[in-house]
């Protein structure tokens, strides 16, 4: 491996150092940022207003109630129904908006966990019936949790509050390093 580098000089170990390299940019983390923001927004605004409104062919609360009720054996079904309406669209919401993100993801995790151990945990990861399997549920679940742990970076409303917060502050943030 070293006498190729050396063949291909700076250039090659540039590419190599690209290709395998852990520490990623301000702009990069960002822009990965808003792409996960804007998948897990549109996914969980169209499934929570279809458990809440019946929109884009839901089901609406009222048969999300009995589903959650007889399926994923919830109990009272109306008051899941609307916890898990209002955790996908409000949740959806504040993703596309980069607004209170972290709590939001977490939210998000916690829905995805609890879908998966009530319906589709029974059906494996890859069910071969028409119902799911919880592949879906976990790669949610964990995208979810990427967001609760950094945030939703620099194009945020998350951020523009941070930025106003930090501005009427006058004392310097404390120093917490150990001594």
């Amino acid at each position: 491996m070293t006498a190729s580098l050396a063949t291909y000089g700076r250039h090659g170990r540039e590419l190599l150092a690209t290709v395998v390299g852990t520490r990623t940019g301000r702009l990069p983390t960002d822009l990965a940022l808003i792409a996960a923001r804007t998948a897990l927004a549109w996914i969980f605004i169209y499934h929570g207003s279809g458990k809440l409104f019946g929109w884009f062919n839901g089901a609406g609360l009222h048969r999300t109630a009995v589903y959650f009720a007889n399926t994923a054996h919830l109990h009272p079904g109306e008051f899941f129904a609307v916890l898990g309406g209002v955790t996908e669209f409000g949740g959806g919401i504040a993703l596309a908006l980069g607004l209170a993100s972290r709590l939001a993801g977490v939210a998000l995790f916690g829905d995805m966990v609890m879908a998966m151990i009530t319906v589709s945990w029974a059906n494996g990861i890859n069910s071969e019936t028409p119902t799911p399997g919880y592949e879906l549920n976990m790669a949610l679940g964990v995208l979810a949790l990427v967001i609760a742990f950094f945030g939703a970076g620099r194009f945020s409303l998350d951020a523009l509050v941070e930025r106003r917060v930090a501005a009427k502050d006058p004392s310097p943030a404390p120093d917490v390093r150990p001594q």
